[in-house]
């Protein structure tokens, strides 16, 4: 990867990057025209992260309600296909029922805690909205800070539309509450002598 992707991913700028490949904490690797590069194992050893083979690949599926199991069922199914295809070894499935919208699902929360710990090295999900509705490319770029890679396999006969409907009605239930609280909140002012006296 490029210095600047390199520089991106590990938080820092590329002016420090440069330093650190000056004062030998972290070489860059050279082009034959003397273009500064940086592999993953640089990345890793960067962080500090564990061996390769001592981290583990996850798959990771999501629904939204028990009513839709047989969902859930699919989409680990076909993960292990795609998995099983490509030789990859799968020490972990994840299987969660929530909303996407929801970011306190224990088993969500507890696989980016591992992230965070360098103790994942894949997480393997059919579709981005599986693992969150919203902000899937800021998780994304969270877990690669610490070396984990999502990799998308992009089915989209497991990311139901009835899903997102519920979420979007989620969402209109809550700003429709926050708006009935702010009304309430400056009717509440609005009788307040001590404010209307200001």
């Amino acid at each position: 990867m490029k210095p600047g992707e390199m520089a991106k991913r590990l938080g820092i700028t590329t002016t420090t990057l440069r330093n650190w490949d000056k004062s030998g904490k972290l070489p860059a690797k050279r082009t034959v025209s003397n273009q500064r590069y940086y592999t993953e194992s640089d990345y890793l050893k960067a962080i500090n992260a564990w061996p390769q083979d001592k981290r583990t690949n996850v798959i990771y599926a999501r629904v939204s309600t028990r009513n839709q199991k047989d969902d859930l069922n699919d989409q680990v199914d076909f993960l292990r296909e795609y998995t099983n295809a490509k030789g990859i070894i799968v020490e972990k499935v994840v299987t969660d029922i929530g909303s996407g919208l929801n970011y306190k699902r224990k088993k969500w929360n507890a696989l980016l805690d591992e992230v965070m710990n360098n103790q994942i090295k894949t997480i393997y999900i059919a579709y981005p909205d599986r693992f969150i509705r919203f902000g899937f490319d800021w998780f994304k770029s969270l877990c690669e800070k610490f070396g984990t890679t999502i990799v998308v396999v992009n089915n989209e006969k497991l990311s139901p539309e009835a899903e997102v409907v519920q979420d979007l009605i989620s969402i209109i239930h809550i700003f429709s509450c926050r708006v009935y609280g702010l009304r309430k909140y400056k009717k509440k002012v609005g009788s307040d002598s001590d404010v209307n006296h200001l």
